[in-house]
């Protein structure tokens, strides 16, 4: 089978379940692993890739998603040029192990599937808490800061962490925010998962200068931390490296 992936996770979810000899493409954004992209033909970012291009792969299955704003414009870009597609559109964690199953049943290794599903929940076990819940700020973007809401798969590893998502409850993917509406919410830690930025290009000092931020216990007690949008922002089956950072730092409150 000759398999083209569209988005990050796509690619990291096929090669974890064993299919990386299958990829005949991928889009620009997939790095990891990388020894397996390294060679692979890469097509354009996600919001960019070169549809015609695709098609010249002769791919028998094209993974693509909805997971990122404006990939819908993609998607039918595919359709239309009459690709074969999976289309995936995880939003809760349990969306995400929905989707790896249903990948893995398209690469014809649903056993697979449901090993990598299960050794996922073993390594990602809620954390039990005698005190309240700290509050945690994920920020997918800086300015406006923009924050999961309950729609999201990363509400649901903060709740396993041990934390709590003050924006759960928004009936969202993910919400921007004005400053007063973060200065309210009192975050007790502000974790920077900048979608599109490198990990060593996160700033503290923008999160600490904002106006009224001084005053939240995240602020207060310099509980601003880094955590590559990688682990957090792919749905796949790095999210445990994303829990298991969310896990310490809330640990450490």
């Amino acid at each position: 089978m000759r398999v083209f992936s569209h988005t990050c996770s796509n690619t990291e979810i096929v090669c974890a379940l064993g299919c990386a000899d299958r990829l005949v493409g991928i889009d620009s954004d997939s790095d990891f692993p990388p020894e397996v992209v390294a060679p692979l033909p890469k097509l354009g970012r996600d919001l960019d890739l070169a549809v015609d291009r695709v098609k010249e792969l002769k791919p028998d299955l094209v993974l693509t998603s909805l997971t990122v704003p404006g990939h819908e414009r993609i998607v039918e870009a595919l359709r239309a040029d009459g690709l074969p597609l999976l289309v995936i559109d995880p939003q809760s964690l349990d969306d995400v192990y929905s989707s790896i199953i249903d990948i893995a049943g398209a690469l014809d290794v649903a056993a697979r599937g449901r090993a990598l599903v299960a050794r996922m929940q073993a390594q990602m076990a809620p954390v039990a808490r005698d005190t309240p819940r700290p509050r945690v700020l994920v920020e997918w973007w800086p300015k406006p800061v923009i924050a999961p809401g309950a729609q999201s798969w990363v509400t649901d590893l903060i709740e396993l962490a041990g934390g709590e998502n003050p924006w759960r409850h928004l009936p969202a993917k993910s919400q921007p925010l004005e400053d007063a509406a973060v200065v309210e919410a009192a975050p007790d830690v502000i974790v920077m998962s900048w979608c599109g930025v490198k990990v060593q290009n996160y700033r503290a000092e923008v999160v600490a200068r904002r106006p009224g931020h001084e005053t939240t216990p995240a602020v207060r007690n310099g509980r601003i931390h880094a955590v590559s949008e990688e682990f957090l922002g792919r749905p796949g089956p790095r999210l445990v490296e994303g829990y298991r950072a969310l896990r310490d730092l809330i640990a450490a409150i």
